[in-house]
């Protein structure tokens, strides 16, 4: 199995663990007061693997368009974190992350749009399932 594989598989895994333990953790709070909590642990968590996997020598290979871009990506992920929370606080964890995971869908179409990365059969057949069951929990 290719190492891209394996990873995409660790980081669904733990996403889906991150939702019911986030809806747990906000109990008695604000999502608002909880994923500030949540994000200060992110960023020493992320920093202290960065120290342990990132050689000093690769930090002057970022570029302004490096800054830019993951600058932008900073602030999308921040606005989904924001909202996702607020949903979870009050909505049902299993309905929140499937609608969530309509954003595969949103990927596709902008990797096809910006990337000009070329959807597969597979591809397009895993976001119509998708949005078809974003259809079926809508239809409650």
């Amino acid at each position: 199995m290719k190492s891209w594989l394996v990873y995409a598989v660790i980081s669904m895994v733990f996403a889906g663990l991150t939702s019911v333990v986030a809806k747990i953790g906000l109990t008695g709070v604000s999502a608002e007061l909880g994923i500030a909590v949540r994000t200060c642990f992110v960023f020493a968590f992320v920093m202290a693997f960065s120290t342990w996997a990132v050689p000093p020598a690769q930090l002057h290979t970022l570029t302004g368009a490096n800054y830019l871009w993951l600058g932008i990506s900073a602030a999308t992920t921040t606005v989904s974190w924001i909202f996702y929370y607020k949903a979870i606080k009050d909505g049902d964890v299993s309905t929140v992350a499937l609608i969530d995971k309509g954003s595969v869908v949103i990927a596709v179409l902008l990797a096809f749009l910006i990337l000009h990365e070329k959807p597969t059969g597979k591809t397009l057949t895993g976001s119509a399932l998708i949005l078809v069951g974003l259809l079926v929990m809508a239809k409650r």
